[in-house]
């Protein structure tokens, strides 16, 4: 919930995850300021009661425009 309150607030797109093993996957798309803020988010402050060890970025690519609209948490 809170993950999906900042991708909102910040105006990137995509969604969230949280796995069976703890940890969080997603998708993120925007202006890649907007993407590398959210990043920043994610990998320093994340949701209330968090704990944070990690972070891991990977598939990063440009995209000539978004896939995907409004920013959600998965279930």
């Amino acid at each position: 919930m809170h993950s999906e309150r900042k991708g909102n607030s910040l105006g990137v797109v995509g969604w969230v995850k949280n796995t069976n093993k703890g940890t969080v996957v997603g998708q993120v798309q925007g202006p890649r300021h907007l993407v590398n803020e959210m990043k920043i988010w994610l990998s320093k402050e994340g949701s209330p009661g968090s704990r944070i060890t990690r972070a891991v970025f990977q598939n990063e690519r440009s995209i000539p425009q978004l896939e995907l609209s409004g920013f959600t948490t998965r279930y």
